[in-house]
C-alpha cells in the first residue's frame, strides 16, 4: 500500500491549494519541490486576492470561493490579511461608464459607487477621480510571508509532508520519480507553474502556453495609509470582468490615443500597502516563450507614471523585480496525462485569486468526497 494518498509536484500557491483541499478530506499528502523554498510567481506578486473584475462566470465564482477560503485559513495559519477590499478609481468619463455598466451586473451587486466628493473625503491621497467603485470582496496578503506560512501550517495542522530541493524527473500512474528515489501514491497532481520543459511538455504545447514577464516595484512609505488596494482606468481594459463589457470599447479607444505606450507594455496600476507602510506597485506584461530577465527602465517609468496619475508624487523606489508565469488565452490548464494524474496550471496570472477553489474541483474529481 502506498504511504501517501496523493503526491503533489510543486509547492507554489497552486500546489499548496491542492494540498489543502486533499488534507481537508483526511488524505495523506506529500509535496515535492525542486527549490529550497517558494521562489517563483507565487511570491513575486501583490498577494492581492482579486474577486472584483475577474472574468464573468466561472472564474469570478472561483475567485469568490477562493477569497472565502483565504479568510477561513488566514487566522489558523498565522497569515495576516494586510488589506481588505478594492477602490477602483475612474478618471475619464468613459471609465465612469464602464463602472456603471459593471455595477449593473451580478458581479457588482455587493459593490458601492462613490462620487468624487466621497473619494476626496475618505481617500485624500487620490487625484482626479470622477467616480469610484468600492468593493469589500477582495483581500491582500504579503505573499513572501504568506506562502511559507501556509506550508508550515499545512505541515503542522494537517500533517502534509514536504520535501524541498527535490527535482521530479518523471510522473506516471501511481509513481513519481526523482534522481534519488521513487515515491508511490494513489494519485498525483503536477503543478509546475511555467516550467513546461520538465514534465508533460506536449500538454503545454497543445494548449498554446507561453510566458508572461511582469515588472514590479516597492516604494518607501508615503506617509499615509491606503484603506484598500487601488486600481484605475487602465485596469478596466485589462481585467475581463470590466473589459468584456461593451462600454469598455470607448475607454480602450481613448486610452489607445492617450496612453499607447502603457497599453503596449500591458501596464496598469495596482497599488497595495504593507504592514511597514511601504507600497507594492505595478505592473507590466511582456509575453514570450523565454522573456529576458531584465527590468526595463522605460517600463518602470510607465508604471510610476500610472502611479503619479492617481496617487501623486512617487516615493523612493526601494526594490524592483521581475517575475514570470505561464500564460494562455484560458484561465487554466487542467489535463489528465495519465490515469490518476492531473496536470494543473493557472495560465491567467490569478493563482492567488483562484487556486483554492480550482483545487477543490480538481481534488473532488480526482479523489472524490467533498470536504
Amino acid at each position: 500500500m502506498p504511504s501517501h494518498d496523493l503526491i503533489i509536484v510543486g509547492a507554489g500557491i497552486v500546489g499548496l491549494a491542492h494540498a489543502l483541499a486533499a488534507a481537508r478530506r483526511g488524505k495523506r499528502v506529500l509535496v515535492l519541490d525542486r527549490d529550497a523554498q517558494a521562489n517563483g510567481a507565487s511570491i513575486r506578486n501583490f498577494g492581492f486576492v482579486t474577486v472584483t473584475g475577474q472574468e464573468r462566470g466561472r472564474v469570478w465564482e472561483l475567485a469568490g470561493r477562493s477569497a472565502t477560503i483565504w479568510r477561513e485559513i488566514a487566522g489558523p495559519a498565522g497569515i495576516a490579511i494586510e488589506q481588505r477590499g478594492l477602490l477602483l478609481v475612474a478618471q475619464r468619463p468613459e471609465a465612469v461608464a464602464v463602472l456603471d455598466a459593471f455595477l449593473a451586473t451580478e458581479m457588482g451587486a455587493s459593490c458601492t459607487r462613490l462620487d468624487a466628493a466621497q473619494i476626496a473625503a475618505d481617500w485624500p491621497m487620490v487625484r482626479g477621480a470622477r467616480a469610484g467603485l468600492l468593493s469589500d470582496q477582495d483581500l491582500r496578503v504579503d505573499s513572501p510571508l504568506a506562502i511559507p506560512a501556509l506550508a508550515r501550517w499545512l505541515s503542522a495542522a494537517h500533517q502534509v509532508e514536504f520535501a524541498f530541493g527535490v527535482a521530479v524527473q518523471k510522473v506516471e500512474t501511481g509513481r513519481v520519480h526523482t534522481a534519488n528515489a521513487t515515491y508511490e501514491a494513489d494519485a498525483v497532481v503536477v503543478c509546475p507553474g511555467d516550467d513546461w520543459a520538465s514534465l508533460f511538455p506536449q500538454s503545454f504545447a497543445e494548449a498554446g502556453v507561453t510566458r508572461c514577464k511582469l515588472q514590479m516595484l516597492r516604494l518607501a512609505p508615503p506617509g499615509w495609509r491606503l484603506p484598500s488596494p487601488v486600481m484605475s482606468d487602465l485596469s478596466l481594459v485589462r481585467y475581463l470582468g470590466y473589459a468584456a463589457l461593451p462600454e469598455a470599447t470607448a475607454l480602450r479607444a481613448r486610452l489607445e490615443a492617450e496612453a499607447p505606450a502603457a497599453l503596449a507594455q500591458g501596464v496598469h496600476l495596482i497599488a497595495v500597502q504593507c504592514a511597514d507602510g511601504s507600497l507594492v506597485v505595478g505592473d507590466s506584461h511582456d509575453y514570450a516563450a523565454t522573456p529576458d530577465p531584465f527590468a526595463a527602465a522605460s517600463t518602470e517609468d510607465l508604471i510610476l507614471d500610472s502611479y503619479r496619475e492617481v496617487l501623486g508624487d512617487a516615493p523612493q523606489v526601494v526594490a524592483r523585480w521581475t517575475g514570470t508565469y505561464a500564460s494562455s488565452a484560458s484561465h487554466s490548464l487542467v489535463q489528465t496525462p495519465a490515469d490518476g494524474v492531473r496536470l494543473v496550471v493557472i495560465t491567467s496570472g490569478t493563482g492567488a485569486s483562484t487556486a483554492f477553489a480550482l483545487a477543490e474541483d480538481v481534488i473532488t474529481d480526482l479523489l472524490g468526497d467533498r470536504a
